[in-house]
This record gives structure tokens, sequence and C-alpha cells, in this order.
């Protein structure tokens, strides 16, 4: 078989397979948390998010001036930035995390003590 037509078949074969794979993994996580969380940051948001959040007094006196949304609190666990070197990330029994990004259009910084079973959201400064 010539290698012009090997070359052609293979890349027949591998864009179907692309296409498959695209579709396939589309539907899958369309609708869920689920994803591909292979880099530092993206692992520690989505260990955050899938435990129950609370607030610390700080953070509701924030929530009840309307200073801040729990919207805000939940899109800024999808979008921030974790900064590693501020974090305290050898911590027992909790880890504290130093989190960086936007809330509404305010660059702001939150505190998250991320423990077993809760994450708590210690502080958040604009």
């Amino acid at each position: 078989m010539p290698l012009l037509k090997r070359f052609g078949l293979f890349f027949i074969g591998l864009s179907m397979g692309l296409v498959f794979l695209t579709f396939f993994y589309k539907n899958k996580t369309r609708g869920t948390d689920a994803g591909f969380c292979y880099l530092p940051n993206c692992r520690v948001l989505k260990n955050i998010r899938s435990k129950p959040v609370t607030y610390s007094d700080k953070v509701d006196r924030l929530l009840e001036e309307k200073r801040l949304d729990s919207v805000d609190i939940k899109y800024f666990l999808y979008q921030g930035d974790v900064d590693f070197d501020k974090s305290e990330t050898e911590s027992e029994p909790c880890k504290i995390y130093v989190i960086q990004g936007l809330i509404g259009e305010k660059e702001a910084v939150a505190h998250i003590r991320n423990c077993e079973d809760n994450a708590v959201v210690e502080d958040i400064v604009f």
C-alpha cells in the first residue's frame, strides 16, 4: 500500500476519532461539574466547591450589608486564581488558601479554610 494512501487513511481515522471524542466529552460534562482538572489551581477550586461552603461572621456581615452576594462568591470559586505562595498548604487539619480574582468589577482576595468535610470563607478583601 503506498505511503500517501496510508497517511490518508490514518488522517481519516484520526479525524473521526476526534469528532467522536468531542461529542462524547461535551455531552458527559454538560450541566455537571465534571471536567478535566489536572492543574493545581483547578484542582483546589474544584475541591473547595465539592464541599459545603460556609461563611465566617465577617463575610456574613458583608452579605447582610449587600456589599457582597453569595452568587458572586460561587462565581469567584470558579474563576479565581489560587496564590500558592501566600497559601498555607501544609497546615493541619485545615489548609488555608488565598484566592484572587474579580467579584463584580472589583479586584478581591479571599482567605478560605479548606477542611476535610467543609470549606469556610474566612475573609474577603476588596
